[in-house]
């Protein structure tokens, strides 16, 4: 992340997954972790790092997250689907977006669920229940 930028705050939250609240209480069930890892400028574009990990025991042959990015006003700024591709059973994977905005404009991140979950195998839901969402991307002050 470029240094000197008064601040940048991108949070990892979810919405419209009922599980999720639920999957908080039980974190031995087995699901998707998506981390925001990091936020970087790229030719004035925001390039967003993810870590992925699968804890199911099936594969995963794709997941994609319908994610908002919300501006510094707190206003949607772009619904997208992000296609996470294929996240092997037990395996870190990270995946990188990138967005025509700077990361200043862009205030959260939030996932609004699984529109599409593949997999032979794996349970109903298997990409919305036990959905756990953090972010390492902190606020920057100086």
């Amino acid at each position: 992340m470029a240094h000197g930028r008064k601040a940048l705050i991108s949070l990892l939250l979810t919405a419209a997954l009922a599980a999720t609240g639920a999957a908080a209480e039980d974190a031995a069930e087995p699901g998707i972790a998506i981390e925001l890892s990091a936020a970087e400028a790229a030719e004035g574009a925001c390039k967003l790092s993810f870590a992925v990990q699968n804890s199911h025991a099936k594969d995963v042959e794709q997941a994609v997250y319908e994610t908002v990015l919300f501006d510094a006003r707190g206003q949607v700024a772009r619904l997208t689907l992000l296609d996470f591709r294929d996240l092997p059973a037990g395996r870190l994977r990270v995946r990188q977006f990138q967005f025509p905005q700077a990361c200043a404009d862009i205030s959260r991140v939030l996932i609004n669920g699984a529109a599409t979950c593949t997999g032979g195998g794996l349970p109903d839901g298997a990409c919305s229940r036990g959905l756990r969402l953090s972010s390492k991307v902190m606020e920057l002050a100086g």
